[in-house]
């Protein structure tokens, strides 16, 4: 199974997404969005932007 995002709506019926691993562990998870086109959104964008990321080690 390959990591996959849920989209789902918290406590506060805002909508959220997560991104989980293939073990089904939780390695990223977005803010709260308004809608739910928004939320997709989100997911397009870190879909889109993750690959080309840099990593910025500030330790």
């Amino acid at each position: 199974m390959a990591a996959k995002f849920e989209l789902y709506k918290d406590k506060d019926a805002k909508f959220r997404w997560r991104l989980n691993a293939a073990d089904g562990e939780t390695i990223a998870a977005g803010q709260a969005y308004e809608s739910k086109a928004a939320a997709l959104n989100g997911i397009e964008s870190v879909q889109k932007n993750a690959p080309v990321a840099q990593f910025d080690d500030q330790t």
